[in-house]
């Protein structure tokens, strides 16, 4: 009887852990990024009454073995790493995995891992979780503007913003056009915003002119001028061929005196290659121009690889940082240290750090959080079950407590 009482409490003690794994994932249904926790039983050792026996040749058949089981005990508590659901925030720092990997966190002295994606800027510029300050983790430009993913990163390889940055302008070097000249026509004028390397604008306006439209394989001539000025400066000839594609001076190179800032002279390189001379409008027209003005940085895009990309006020759209995530041989042989944060353990394996949508690693949603995976109906019937069983073990307690008194009256 004694037997029972003591396989009931063990049992007790394993339901009581039990209970505080399912009320630890009650009590965080709400929280970001957390992951549920799970406990499996296993038996307790059996005490053996009586071996088993094999059958003996023409005698006796075999006996199976007697044993009472001495209770149950706590197996494993495992985590729980399904997805969560993804809830939109519409702030930009606020990040979400959706598939396997954890974003790498630094407190300045080790790294640390986690699912909860819920960044800030500090005063500092710094990207950090907004909890704990704990300081998001990945690669910055090199002084050429590059970012080197191959970088090993350490707990002072954090992500900073620069809030306020300023880009210097770009001088125009290069101007690509397209469209039609009109194989009838005789003149055809277009302009396009070109900067100089202070980062001053000017408008170059460019001239096809020839004297007459007969015959149609009369060469254009080329010129330019400069801010509306009035004077035209001759750049050179553009020919077509009788199926109205261009046979010479598909490249124009020009070479000015930005005027009006000091700045140096610029050359410029024109790509007609695109013009036709077809029987149609004229519609020649400039598609791209690879210089522009100084810009200061104004809001942040986050792409699915981590790339955090800088809009700036002129336009351009540069990369100045990416976040790096982290997978595990073993995830689920993390530790929790507190604050929704891992670390790793002698069974998780060591980090794999690298990009977002690589080597198994998730894609990043900004504009996101993810939500814990614990579902409150499976909890409560996990609840249920546990108290249950927990009931069913004190009976056998009081059970065996009315046995034992029994017994004790026996001699009366």
């Amino acid at each position: 009887m004694l037997q029972a009482m003591f396989s009931s409490i063990s049992s007790i003690k394993a339901h009581q852990v039990r209970m505080g794994v399912v009320g630890n994932n009650i009590a965080n249904i709400n929280t970001t990024g957390f992951k549920s926790g799970r406990v499996n039983f296993q038996e307790m050792l059996s005490q053996t009454l009586r071996g088993a026996t094999r059958p003996v040749e023409g005698g006796m058949g075999g006996t199976n073995p007697m044993q009472i089981g001495l209770g149950t005990q706590v197996g494993s508590i495992d985590t729980i790493l399904e997805q969560g659901s993804l809830q939109a925030t519409n702030r930009v720092t606020d990040l979400a995995i959706q598939g396997n990997g954890f974003f790498v966190v630094s407190n300045n002295r080790r790294v640390a891992f986690t699912r909860d994606g819920n960044f800030d800027i500090d005063a500092n510029g710094t990207l950090v979780h907004k909890a704990t300050g704990e300081k998001l983790v990945g690669w910055m430009p090199n002084a050429d503007g590059t970012i080197d993913i191959t970088e090993p990163l350490g707990p002072q390889s954090f992500i900073t913003i620069p809030v306020g940055k300023t880009v210097a302008g770009q001088a125009t070097t290069s101007v690509l056009y397209k469209g039609n000249l009109q194989l009838d026509g005789t003149s055809w004028t277009t302009s396009v915003t070109v900067y100089d390397a202070v980062g001053a604008s000017h408008e170059l306006r460019l001239q096809f002119s020839r004297p007459t439209a007969d015959p149609p394989s009369t060469p254009w001539q080329l010129q330019y001028s400069l801010d509306g000025g009035t004077s035209w400066t001759v750049a050179g000839n553009v020919g077509f061929d009788t199926s109205g594609r261009i046979t010479s001076g598909s490249v124009q190179t020009i070479t000015f005196t930005p005027p009006g800032t000091g700045a140096p002279d610029m050359t410029v390189e024109l790509d007609l290659s695109r013009i036709t001379q077809l029987a149609t409008y004229s519609t020649v027209e400039p598609i791209s121009q690879n210089g522009y003005p100084p810009g200061t940085l104004e809001q942040l895009t986050i792409s699915p690889d981590g790339v955090i990309n800088g809009v700036f006020s002129n336009g351009l759209n540069l990369p100045i940082a990416r976040v790096a995530l982290a997978v595990f041989n073993n995830p689920a042989g993390l530790e929790r240290t507190g604050n929704n944060l891992f670390r790793e353990s002698a069974n998780s394996g060591v980090a794999n750090i690298g990009t977002a949508q690589t080597g198994g690693r998730g894609t990043i949603s900004a504009g996101y959080l993810e939500m814990s995976n614990a579902d409150i109906g499976n909890e409560f019937t996990n609840l249920i079950i546990t108290q249950r069983g927990f009931q069913a073990n004190t009976r056998i307690v009081s059970t065996v407590d009315e046995l034992l008194q029994d017994v004790l009256q026996m001699k009366r």
